[in-house]
């Protein structure tokens, strides 16, 4: 068995071409394929997070409607960058939408990725300092962020409150017991891989990875998934892991597939440099008829290796056409590989 979920960057554009004209066509249509995922019996609805762009950026709104229009599916990020975050005020809100949907948040968090603007989170605030980085800055975050959802009690409370206050040093609120669980760090490298493990948070890695031996994409993938269990192992932590991969898959069913994605070209893996200083591999996307699907899929090495896959969608296509792509990975697809 596997958890099959989506990861929906909600872009949006004002073309012609496209089912997705705004950001509140972004955010609806969202909505919509969570539900509609739901009842087609999908795991988990992700949602990507990006700052100055026409994509989907403070989360917390979208996944709080999810949680209200759902009951079962799981409700995630893949990831929020936390260079941009208050991990205080993060705390409050994730906290918040976590308790809406029934405690069924699966948050993703990270440094981030190359974004739209110079330094983008200078606007938002924050400055790393002169001995830190950006990455330094945003563990830091996280760090913070993880010890205010365990429930650290750290404020002082006012002699002569509004309201009155338990016992003690007071704590962020609202509260979620649970969530410090179900915390995502959406890793590119093993070392950050390590890291994740040694806090106890579950991993991400998607599509993207540092090209750190230059072995196929899918077995650097499967080898950063090995380095984090072992690290998990040697912390100690009693729970079992969680792990997702992400994938562009398509079956093609019909003549609609064939049309979209029938000459899909991005077969092989990438290389490029994401910043000055680092060289990246890209995995590629499937694309073919569900029998040749299956084949190809059994050799990914790092889909077999993770416990939740998620499947990236072309939002501007639509939730019609999303949900009939997802239905056709899950009835036609999963099954061959005894993922249903």
């Amino acid at each position: 068995m596997k958890n099959i979920g989506f990861l929906s960057f909600g872009h949006w554009t004002p073309s012609p071409y496209s089912q997705t004209q705004s950001a509140r066509d972004a955010l609806i249509q969202g909505i919509d394929l969570a539900v509609a995922a739901e009842e087609l019996g999908v795991d988990g609805a992700y949602f990507r997070v990006h700052h100055f762009a026409r994509q989907y950026a403070s989360p917390f709104p979208l996944l709080s409607a999810v949680g209200a229009r759902t009951s079962r599916i799981e409700i995630g990020t893949g990831v929020i960058d936390m260079r941009y975050e208050n991990p205080l005020y993060m705390a409050e809100d994730s906290a918040a939408a976590d308790l809406i949907s029934g405690e069924r948040l699966q948050l993703g968090i990270s440094r981030g990725s190359p974004e739209q603007v110079i330094d983008g989170w200078r606007y938002f605030g924050y400055d790393p300092g002169e001995s830190a980085s950006e990455a330094d800055m945003a563990r830091a975050h996280t760090e913070t962020y993880l010890k205010i959802i365990e429930g650290a009690q750290f404020a002082e409370p006012n002699p002569r409150p509004m309201f009155p206050n338990p016992p003690g040093k007071l704590r962020v609120e609202p509260y979620s017991e649970t969530l410090r669980d179900r915390i995502w760090w959406g890793s590119s490298s093993l070392a950050t891989a390590r890291w994740a493990a040694g806090l106890g948070m579950n991993l991400q890695s998607s599509t993207l990875k540092n090209d750190e031996n230059g072995k196929p994409f899918h077995i650097q993938q499967r080898e950063q998934i090995e380095a984090y269990r072992e690290a998990w192992r040697e912390a100690g932590h009693e729970r079992e892991p969680r792990v997702s991969v992400s994938r562009s898959i398509f079956a093609l069913v019909n003549d609609e597939d064939r049309r979209y994605f029938g000459l899909d070209r991005q077969t092989k893996d990438q290389i490029g440099n994401i910043d000055d200083q680092t060289r990246a591999i890209f995995g590629r996307s499937y694309a073919a008829e569900p029998d040749v699907l299956v084949k190809e899929l059994a050799e990914d090495e790092a889909i077999q290796a993770a416990d939740t896959l998620l499947l990236t969608v072309p939002n501007q296509l639509g939730v019609d056409y999303n949900a009939h792509a997802l239905e056709s990975i899950l009835t036609q697809v999963a099954p061959d590989l005894g993922w249903r």
